[in-house]
This record gives C-alpha cells, sequence and structure tokens, in this order.
C-alpha cells in the first residue's frame, strides 16, 4: 500500500517557555491553528507592550488554514487573536465564554466582526481530512475542552490545559468515560500540556478555596479587597457568595475585570444579587465593614488596580489600616519581584495582607494538573506517540519521564522546540516519524499600535538608552564658507546632571570645537567625517572620565 499523506504536527509557540500558546496540526494540504495565546515582556523588553506568536509560516500557507480552534479563554490561549486576525482573517471555533471573551477583545482593536462559531464538547467539525471532535476538561475558566483531531494517518489529541477536579464548583466535572473511550478507540500522537510536571501528586480541588475565602470574609472587621485573575470565573463566584454571605456591596477595579465580569453575568456564568456592584466612588461612602472589592493586578503589573492600591495612587479608594488584602493567586515565574514589591506597599499601608497557594492560607489552587493527573491522562489516551507542550523545557523533560513511567516507549516521545515539525507517514500500517524540519517561529513584539515593528536594533537601542542615556551634540555649519556658524550646544538625557557636570561639559565643548575647526581648515566636504570625529572625542573622553558609554548623535545643521 502505498503512503496516504503526510501529517505534521509543530509549535509557533507555548513550548520552552509559559505563554503564547500556538499549535498547527496539518495534514497534506488541510490546516488548523490550535490557540492562538500572547505573553507578558520581560524586564529587558524595554517598552513592549505584548508579545504574540510569529505567524509568517501560516502566512505563507495561508490558502492551506481551514480555521482557528480555541481551547479556552486564558490570555495565553487568546491574547493574540487580535493581532492573528488582522493579518489571516479565517473561522475562529470556540466555547460560549471564550467567545464572549475573545469578542471584547476584537471591539477593543475595533475588527469587523469575523466569522465565529459556538462549540460544545458534543461537537463534531469537518475540515477536508482532518475531523474535530471535543472532550470537557476542567481547569480554572469555566468552559474548557480537549480536542480531537482524525486524520488518515491516525488520530491526534490535544489536552487544552486540565485538572481532574472531581468537584469543581462550577459543576462542570471532566468527562474521564469520553477520554477513556478515545483512548480505546486508538491515539496516535497526544500532545498534553505541562505546567505542573514537576508537582507530585493531585492539584486540591477549587472548592477549597472557596471555603478558605468565606472564612477570610467571615474573619474580617473592615473592607475587604481581593484580587485574582479576572478570567478565573470560578473563583470570582466564590467571592460574590462571600460578599453576599457577609451582607457587603462589591466593587470592581480593573478594566479586565469589569469586563469579564460583565460578560459572565450576560452569559449565565455569574450570578450575583440585584443592586450588588457599586461603583469604587460609592465604595469609599459606604461603612468599611459593608464593602469588598475585586480588583487586578495579583501578578504586580504596575499599572493594575492592586498595584496603585498598595502605593496610594488609586483615584478613587485607598487601603486603609485594618483593611484586608487577599492575593488568591500565585506568581507566574518572572513576576515574583513585582509581587513582592506590592506585597511590600500593602504591608506599610497597615493591611491585614493574606496571601500564597501552601496549607496555612489556602487561598489558590493551580488550575493545571500535577504528576498524578498528567499520568491519568496518559493512561487513559494510551497514545503511540507522544508529545509534551505548554511548559518550559524541564517541565517538558519531567513530563516524558511521567510518560515512560506509564509505558510509553522512550523513543516514541519526542520534545519540540517552537518551530519544529514532527512528521508522521503511515505506510503499509507503519510509521514513519521524523523530527528533522523546522519553520520560522519566534516572538512578535507589540509596542502601542506597531506589531513586529520594534526588531534587535532597537531594543539594543533603547536598553542603551536606559543604561547610559544619550549625549547630544548640535552644531551649525556653513556649506559656502566652510565655518563654524553656531554651537557646539551639548543636550544630555540620562546621562549626568547638567549642574553638577559643568567642567567635564565645558571640557567636552572645547575639545568637540576644536576638532570641527581643524576638520574646517583642512576642507574636509563629508559632513560624515564630521558625525564620526565628534563621536569618537566625546565617546573617548566620557569613558575616561566617567566610565561611561551614552548613546552619542551628532547633530550638523547646513546652512
Amino acid at each position: 500500500m502505498e503512503s496516504e499523506g503526510r501529517l505534521s504536527v509543530l509549535a509557533l509557540g507555548g513550548v520552552f517557555e509559559i505563554g503564547k500558546n500556538m499549535y498547527v496540526v496539518q495534514y497534506n494540504d488541510n490546516l488548523i491553528v490550535i490557540d492562538c495565546g500572547s505573553k507578558f515582556p520581560v524586564e529587558s523588553l524595554l517598552g513592549i507592550d505584548l508579545i504574540i506568536p510569529d505567524i509568517g509560516f501560516l502566512l505563507q500557507n495561508k490558502h492551506k488554514v481551514s480555521a482557528l480552534v480555541i481551547t479556552h479563554g486564558h490570555e495565553d490561549h487568546i491574547g493574540g487573536i487580535p493581532y492573528f486576525l488582522k493579518q489571516l482573517n479565517i473561522p475562529v471555533y470556540a466555547t460560549k465564554l471564550t467567545l464572549g471573551l475573545i469578542e471584547l477583545k476584537l471591539k477593543e482593536h475595533r475588527l469587523k466582526k469575523p466569522e465565529l462559531y459556538e462549540i460544545t464538547p458534543a461537537s463534531e467539525l469537518a475540515f477536508g481530512e482532518l475531523k474535530l471532535s471535543f472532550f470537557r476538561t476542567n481547569h480554572s475558566i469555566p468552559d474548557c475542552l480537549g480536542i480531537v483531531i482524525d486524520t488518515p494517518a491516525g488520530r491526534v489529541v490535544h489536552t487544552g490545559d486540565f485538572k481532574f477536579d472531581l468537584s469543581p464548583s462550577n459543576g462542570q466535572v471532566p468527562d474521564i468515560h469520553k477520554m477513556a473511550r478515545i483512548g480505546e478507540e486508538g491515539v496516535l500522537l497526544l500532545l498534553s500540556e505541562s505546567t505542573n510536571a514537576e508537582r507530585s501528586g493531585f492539584t486540591p480541588s477549587e472548592r477549597l478555596v472557596g471555603e478558605k475565602i468565606m472564612e477570610a470574609f467571615q474573619k474580617a472587621d473592615y473592607r475587604i479587597f481581593l484580587s485574582t485573575f479576572a478570567s478565573n470565573v470560578s473563583r470570582l463566584q466564590q467571592v460574590i457568595d462571600a460578599a453576599v454571605h457577609t451582607h457587603r456591596k462589591l466593587a470592581l477595579l480593573g478594566r479586565s475585570m469589569i469586563n469579564v465580569v460583565k460578560v459572565a453575568l450576560e452569559q449565565g456564568y455569574l450570578s450575583m444579587p440585584e443592586g450588588m456592584l457599586i461603583e469604587a466612588k460609592e465604595a469609599s461612602e459606604l461603612p468599611r465593614e459593608a464593602v469588598a472589592v475585586l480588583c487586578t493586578g495579583s501578578q504586580g503589573e504596575s499599572m493594575a488596580a492592586l498595584s496603585r492600591l498598595a502605593s496610594g495612587r488609586h483615584p478613587h479608594i485607598e487601603i486603609l489600616p485594618q483593611d484586608t488584602v487577599i492575593l488568591a493567586s500565585s506568581p507566574i515565574p518572572g513576576n515574583e519581584r513585582n509581587v513582592a514589591a506590592v506585597l511590600d506597599g500593602l504591608y506599610l499601608r497597615g493591611a491585614n495582607v493574606i496571601h500564597g497557594s501552601g496549607s496555612a492560607t489556602g487561598m489558590h489552587v493551580s488550575g493545571h494538573g500535577s504528576q498524578e493527573e498528567l499520568k491519568l491522562m496518559l493512561s487513559l489516551m494510551k497514545p503511540r506517540y507522544f508529545v509534551p507542550i505548554h511548559g518550559e523545557y524541564r517541565m517538558l523533560a519531567q513530563h516524558k519521564k511521567l510518560a515512560e513511567s506509564v509505558g510509553v516507549d522512550s523513543g516514541n516521545i519526542y520534545i519540540l522546540r517552537n518551530g519544529d515539525v514532527l512528521d508522521v507517514v503511515r505506510e503499509n500500517n507503519r510509521y514513519d516519524v521524523t523530527q528533522s524540519r523546522k519553520v520560522a517561529a519566534g516572538n512578535t513584539l507589540v509596542d502601542g499600535l506597531g506589531i513586529g515593528d520594534v526588531g534587535s536594533v532597537v531594543l539594543r537601542d533603547r536598553r542603551h538608552l536606559a543604561e547610559d542615556g544619550i549625549f547630544i551634540v548640535v552644531a551649525t555649519l556653513s556649506s559656502n564658507e566652510r565655518s563654524l556658524l553656531s554651537g557646539p550646544d551639548i543636550i544630555t538625557r540620562g546621562f549626568v546632571h547638567v549642574k553638577e557636570a559643568e567642567a567635564l561639559l565645558s571640557e567636552l565643548n572645547e575639545k568637540i570645537k576644536a576638532d570641527i575647526l581643524t576638520l574646517l581648515d583642512a576642507e574636509h566636504r563629508e559632513w560624515s567625517v564630521f558625525k564620526h570625529k565628534i563621536r569618537e572625542t566625546s565617546a573617548r573622553l566620557i569613558f575616561t572620565r566617567l566610565g561611561r558609554r551614552p548613546m552619542i548623535l551628532p547633530v550638523i545643521i547646513e546652512v
């Protein structure tokens, strides 16, 4: 029997990193994209607002791309969609709540409504030779799905983000029976998330957090401020329930919190009594014991509501001594310093602060399955081949060990980098699997309205400016008389305090002026020679005197 075609699987984001998840499954000329996430920049990416996947490969093959299918509504899975649809307008398939969150983003970006289609765990889709079906999982947001892609070469399963919470607060129990049936029917390749691959045991139920939140509300004497991920709708309901039980009005702070609550209320994923929600200004006017505030900023983001509250910069409400502040989250890797700074600010304001996911507080449990749950998924699916996804390398490597422990052949486990392609060809009932091709994959940086226009050169200049400042020399020269008409004038920013460095700046002025006059006497015709000499003289003297290397920008004005 001849080869039936080539099945290809690759990641354009989401491996060797946390965030910006995007995976591709292709069979011959049929291609679907799973998720389109974003992630926040590290400190070294100065001025960058967001990082999204590089979709150059998809643009080159846009005639093959049939659909974008979304597993759930977290930012690391939907944050890049507005930017994606501006370049590649294809149908988007997602669950009800996820679609609501996507529509909010598209409205903010003023995009014309694309083709959006609601799916459920019972949905079945067909895109050429790719047949899609779904199964319910649970996570820290409602309406999460795993995806089954049937191809002529075999079945591929993408788990999405999951845990096995058998007593979820929102009632959405994972469909273990359907997962087992999928595995019994045969899974060629499993793509499974790896976030908690280093954590032993099982992840506790979200219901335990609800009990701790209720206990904290009952003990608090004054206002309560609780910060969590806006998309953790189940936890938002737990906060609402605790506020109702303790007879408190609820204020929302932070645009994403307000937007998510609005969508979740409209679609029936949240419920609260009429008149319970109040504005921040009104919260300041009510008795402190009658108010709870639900806010963004649990990751220490500088402009988020909790950071402004911690520093006393919020325009409508302030944290007073003996107010209770709860961080119902844990820091995403890389955000620890920012969160610590916010905690310091809260303690300085005299707040009673409750944070952390340990047994002492219990204010947070992960939405991701730990080792025993990852092994359970592997045991249910029984894949022939396995690719760990959604995690940094150490997580992927640990997930590989877990797969080996439940019987997956070590030679059938592939750890991919972004852009690596896993090709599967079935021929005469045998599989030829190779990991040898690569496609373009990387980061696209979003800065304001610019998408991908900030590259390594611009970032290098920004770092240079941030570290040593800028030193500008302006001189006006006569092109006819070959003479210095005015200057040189020196302007500095972020380099030295002018009043404290008058002697140095005077010396620099004299040396630069001497160089310009010497070059004019030699009748040099190219202004580039003048600029080079100014830059050379300034750099040498500044480094000798201060050991600094500011960005030096000579400006020659020709009249």
